[in-house]
């Protein structure tokens, strides 16, 4: 076992009492309280008491009793004012956490959404400044209107922005305590249960450690403890430094490819209706399918992922949307699983899935199948009817999920041998080629309303230019993949047009939208591509150029810091205020350098980029980048027995110095613990299935032959 791989063990200063029994302190809880677990060695040898006046009456003059919230969230602690001054005049100190008196002044509970812990005082030392920034995820709290003077706030909770610390200090409404000190009565009050660190994954570890040795000195007057010590219920596969065993990334696939169905994101008949249902919840994001709901087979799609939202038992919620993207990188994931195990379960699973886009799902029907729509042919978005303000989300139009979903679809049919799909995906190849200007640059997104009104001819002579990576660079390399298969040259000259019109853009021109890092990592795939069918040393500069300038960001670790570039040129920005905290898209940092890792946005495309790019080049600088980063995502995979659902997974944010999973969450939708089965998990699949075949997705996708389909479908579709 390393260090890191299964216990967060961290020890503190001690003091021990005759008999081993933890000196000065008793606790009120029951046996599977998180804090009675953590502490001492056994737990057994705690004294433990069931009621709040047993506690006190059997507590020694001047101890410490913790009376903790078993029934949280349903249930709040009562303790009468006679104990309490019971306890007062025996000089014991009170640990109460969520008070039912605090519910006359409070009022009902409360859930966190955005607000997150600040420490207030300098009560934890110098282990936790003011200002630093914990995480209790969706924690229910007593939200206490006012203090007294001798009552003083050392936790609160609030709605800020910031990485590790609340840049813009505390807002100056919406700020409510969390951790009181009342100093006349000798009681520490929590508004919520801080004791159930563990259960519901508060964040960061180590701050947790500096919290709990702060209040049991205080409870002890100065004594405390020998150690805490607990299994993070969710925690990296391995340490930083950890040896890896000869096959890890091999049981890093098997787990990862097993997650889809251990987190039941594919759909069964049985429970299909509740895809439907789940337009009720806020963003489509709700409760997640049961541990006894039967498992799907890819034959009516798959859900997207888990939100970012943990709730108090460490579940996360998650998102009920079923997307084209999603659907077609999760088929390439199983049906590479197929090649590498040779199961006709995954064989299944990823033909199924991809039935299911192509020919029954209402991304592909409707006004994508009408040959005299100016649709036709792409795939929409998602299956949310009226999504926000939007249209229907499948007549959104995104030309960048459209190509990663198209690639794996692609990537599919090539393995499996099967060409029944092939009218249907070079429509869509040549409906997102349409649409795509003669500058060989593509709006952010098409909808239906602005197609039908100008028609796709509109956008395919038009002379838009974007040097925004998140939405040109897949476009391009599944339109270079296209040449390759077909030999249409403006599939070709089209994209080298747009490529050559962002390098020279590169970098002051260009708009970034989660990171700079991010936007590099895309371009990576289409400029190792380009390398493939248009070999100067031109293009091989580009490459290099893009790759070295990303990888100055590599840590030792493997991982890519997220580093972003100036407000001028950004578009989903870090918070500006603390207002701005949770109101949009955003990045993992607050600023340059603080140690976030991003497995959403950029490391999963760094990786497949890089990957490719170590063939086409046949450089071992590209091939040192992919290996490392490679082992970074074998270290950082999730593990997890309490929550089977996340076991495999990997989470958008990993913070590579603490190493554990942490960011500033302030994105809206995609937040630093969110999990996704297409971008995120199946890209990082892909790879790991990639380099067990010591194949790459080139040579995989190039197995199709195009044939006459397409040249029918191009006089339809393009003609001159």
């Amino acid at each position: 076992m390393h260090r890191r791989d299964f216990v967060a063990s961290l020890l503190i200063p001690f003091a021990r009492l005759q008999g081993g029994a933890l000196g000065g302190l008793s606790l009120c809880c029951e046996a599977g309280n998180d804090l009675y677990r953590a502490l001492g060695n056994p737990p057994a040898a705690l004294p433990r008491f069931s009621t709040p006046a047993e506690a006190i009456e059997q507590a020694a003059p001047g101890s410490g009793v913790l009376i903790l919230a078993d029934g949280y969230p349903e249930k709040a602690v009562s303790v009468d004012g006679e104990l309490i001054e019971r306890a007062r005049r025996r000089r014991i100190r009170l640990y109460v956490e969520y008070p039912s008196w605090l519910m006359e002044t409070a009022g009902a509970p409360r859930k966190a959404r955005w607000e997150r812990a600040v420490v207030a005082s300098d009560f934890f030392g110098a282990s936790l400044e003011r200002l630093r920034i914990l995480n209790l995820h969706e924690c229910d709290f007593l939200a206490v209107p006012a203090l007294h003077a001798e009552q003083k706030p050392h936790l609160v909770l609030a709605k800020v922005a910031g990485f590790d610390t609340a840049v813009y200090g505390l807002p100056g409404t919406g700020t409510f305590p969390l951790l009181i000190e009342d100093q006349s009565a000798g009681i520490l009050i929590a508004t919520t249960k801080l004791s159930q660190f563990v259960t519901a994954r508060y964040a960061p570890q180590r701050a947790w450690v500096a919290i709990w040795t702060a209040i049991l000195g205080w409870l002890t007057r100065g004594l405390a403890h020998e150690g805490l010590n607990w299994t993070p219920t969710v925690r990296p596969a391995f340490d930083a430094s950890a040896h890896l065993p000869p096959n890890a990334d091999r049981t890093c696939f098997e787990r990862a490819v097993t997650w889809y169905r251990r987190a039941r994101l594919l759909i069964h008949p049985l429970w299909a209706d509740q895809v439907a249902a789940a337009r009720k919840y806020e963003d489509f994001t709700g409760p997640g399918p049961r541990a006894d709901w039967p498992v799907g087979d890819g034959s009516l799609g798959l859900l997207e992922g888990h939100a970012s939202r943990v709730l108090p038992d460490g579940s996360q919620l998650v998102r009920w949307w079923v997307r084209n993207d999603c659907i077609g990188e999760t088929a390439m994931v199983h049906s590479l699983a197929h090649l590498v195990n040779h199961r006709t379960e995954d064989r299944q699973i990823a033909a199924n899935l991809v039935d299911y886009l192509l020919t029954r799902s209402p991304m592909s029907l409707g006004s994508r199948a009408d040959p005299t729509s100016p649709s036709y042919g792409l795939l929409g978005w998602n299956t949310a009817p009226k999504y926000a303000d939007d249209e229907d989300g499948y007549d959104v139009y995104y030309g960048d999920d459209n190509a990663r979903s198209l690639l794996g679809l692609f990537a599919t049919s090539s393995i499996l041998g099967e060409r029944k799909w092939d009218e249907r995906m070079w429509k869509a190849v040549l409906a997102n080629f349409r649409t795509m200007g003669r500058l060989g640059h593509r709006e952010e997104r098409h909808d239906e309303a602005p197609l039908r009104k100008h028609g796709w001819r509109y956008y395919y002579d038009g002379e838009v230019v974007l040097h925004d990576m998140n939405y040109q660079a897949y476009p391009w390399a599944l339109f270079l993949w296209a040449y390759a298969v077909t030999g249409y040259r403006p599939f070709l000259e089209r994209t080298r047009k747009g490529i050559r019109l962002t390098m020279e853009a590169y970098p002051d021109h260009w708009r970034w939208t989660n990171s700079m890092t991010m936007e590099q990592a895309r371009l990576l795939l289409p400029l190792a591509w380009l390398v493939r069918v248009n070999d100067t040393a031109e293009t091989r500069a580009w490459l290099r150029r893009i790759a070295s300038d990303l990888l100055s960001k590599q840590d030792r670790s493997g991982a890519i810091c997220e580093w972003i570039g100036s407000r001028e040129t950004g578009l989903h920005m870090p918070p500006a205020s603390n207002a701005d905290y949770g109101s949009g898209e955003g990045v993992l940092i607050q600023r340059n350098g603080d140690p976030a890792s991003d497995l959403l946005y950029t490391v999963n495309f760094a990786l497949i980029g890089l990957h490719e790019a170590a063939v086409a080049a046949g450089d071992e600088f590209y091939h040192r980048a992919a290996d490392k980063i490679s082992e970074f995502i074998v270290r950082v995979q999730a593990l997890s027995e309490a929550h089977p659902e996340l076991h495999g997974a990997w989470f958008r944010g990993f913070d590579f110095r603490r190493w554990e999973y942490w960011a500033s969450s302030t994105d809206a939708g995609w937040g630093a613990w969110c999990t996704e089965s297409g971008w995120c998990q199946s890209w990082l699949s892909t790879v790991l299935a990639l380099r067990l075949l010591k194949r790459s997705l080139w040579e995989i996708a190039t197995g199709i032959k195009a044939g006459p389909v397409f040249e029918r479908l191009r006089a339809e579709m393009l003609p001159e």
